[in-house]
């Protein structure tokens, strides 16, 4: 729905003052969940890259346990990007101060894993447009 010539003012005001406020984008961007899941995937980078070097380096002078150790950081640091990179694209990232309606607790307390195949098919067979029915 579009906004109002009036609303459209009122919002541009707004944007305009809160460019103009360093401290409130700092703010704001310090509480950014996408800002987080941004800096976790950059460290989780970092340290694959220190991880390889570390397993070049163990390989060079021979030292096996240096090498699986570079090998064994790598793959964490991997599994921790992954995740991060999963967590980012959760649709209640994006939510600040709330919950989304698409997470709801079904019985048998199921409220923390994730929905199985079934769970979800039946979720969107509710969630059809109208038209297909």
């Amino acid at each position: 729905m579009p906004l109002s010539e009036h609303e459209q003012r009122l919002f541009e005001q707004i944007e305009r003052s809160l460019a103009e406020d360093p401290k409130f984008a700092s703010a704001v961007r310090a509480s950014d969940p996408r800002f987080h899941a941004r800096r976790r995937l950059l460290v989780a980078a970092g340290v694959i890259i220190a991880g390889l070097a570390l397993l070049v380096y163990g390989a060079v002078i021979k030292t096996p346990p240096l090498a699986v150790a570079g090998f064994v950081v790598m793959l964490a640091s991997a599994a921790f990007a992954v995740q991060s990179h999963r967590r980012s694209q959760s649709p209640d990232l994006h939510v600040v101060g709330g919950t989304t309606s698409r997470r709801r607790s079904r019985g048998g307390g199921r409220s923390g894993r994730r929905s199985s195949l079934l769970d979800r098919m039946e979720d969107r067979w509710r969630q059809r447009p109208e038209g297909h029915r």
